[in-house]
């Protein structure tokens, strides 16, 4: 009887805390993000395709826009964890799904949603950690945004979608990148794309810590746990002042980067289509 007086007494530890029981509708509203919040306010925000590692698609771009802004305005998340279903983060993308970024009225869309992402990310008002397993090779600002970024030691950073594939990176790669490792290291980074081991970013001043693989979200958690030691405001006033200069960075850049971007996709699309009709049967 006593044994189960003491069990029925004793608390939940952190790493046990049920989910919230409340699910906001925001939190099924997206395709490729799972949103799942325990009692304690931390928010997981998994990337993924169909419960898969996570391929970047137009409709995600699309819906990543409204996801920031809801969580950044949710004022029940206290901590938000970014990380990627499979065993990656971000992997590649489905360059079909977006149409014809030569059209302006494409890439008019593209823009927007690329710059509006981006700041609404910055917009979270709480500390926020990425949990970074295997690739994080498209899209990695999103991870730079984050307070604090724990990797496994298998993981690797690259870029696959600018330079190597024919186009600017004007989205924010270099903006985030420039901002946590320096201009020259982002630059030689971006204009010949290799794989980059955590350790390396890690000494580059990028990622936190390294652990062992698999370990990435579970480490995560326990940052979480020791953040939210702290008061609520001062969790929030610290997240505020921290992201504060790159965000300005963001507002200021990443407009104009992401139209040099769309400047340079028009004209791949168009020497694509030259090579093309220069190969054709007369």
């Amino acid at each position: 009887m006593c044994n189960e007086e003491s069990s029925l007494s004793t608390p939940l530890r952190p790493a046990e805390a049920k989910e919230d029981q409340v699910v906001p509708a925001y939190f099924t509203a997206y395709r490729s993000l799972k949103l799942t919040r325990d009692a304690r306010g931390v928010l997981v925000v998994e990337f993924h395709s169909k419960g898969g590692p996570f391929i970047m698609s137009a409709q995600a771009h699309t819906e990543f826009v409204d996801a920031f802004y809801r969580i950044s305005q949710d004022r029940a998340n206290k901590i938000v964890i970014l990380t990627g279903a499979g065993g990656e983060f971000i992997v590649d993308v489905d360059w079909s799904s977006f149409g014809d970024v030569s059209d302006p009225g494409v890439w008019s869309q593209v823009h927007d949603e690329g710059v509006q992402a981006l700041e609404n990310i910055a917009n979270i008002r709480v500390p926020v950690i990425a949990a970074i397993e295997g690739r994080a090779h498209v899209h990695s600002d999103y991870a730079l945004l984050a307070s604090v970024i724990v990797a496994a030691e298998g993981a690797t950073f690259q870029d696959v979608a600018h330079f190597a594939a024919g186009v600017a990176p004007g989205d924010g790669i270099f903006t985030t990148w420039s901002h946590r490792a320096g201009a020259g290291r982002a630059e030689a980074f971006l204009l010949n794309p290799q794989p980059l081991t955590a350790r390396t970013a890690q000494e580059w001043g990028v990622v936190a810590e390294v652990v062992p693989n698999g370990k990435a979200l579970s480490r995560a958690r326990e940052l979480a746990d020791l953040y939210l030691k702290a008061p609520e405001v001062t969790r929030r006033n610290t997240r505020m002042h921290f992201i504060q200069p790159l965000k300005e960075r963001i507002v200021r850049e990443v407009g104009y980067g992401l139209s040099l971007e769309g400047a340079s996709a028009a004209a791949l699309i168009k020497s694509m289509q030259a090579a093309v009709d220069e190969g054709a049967p007369t």
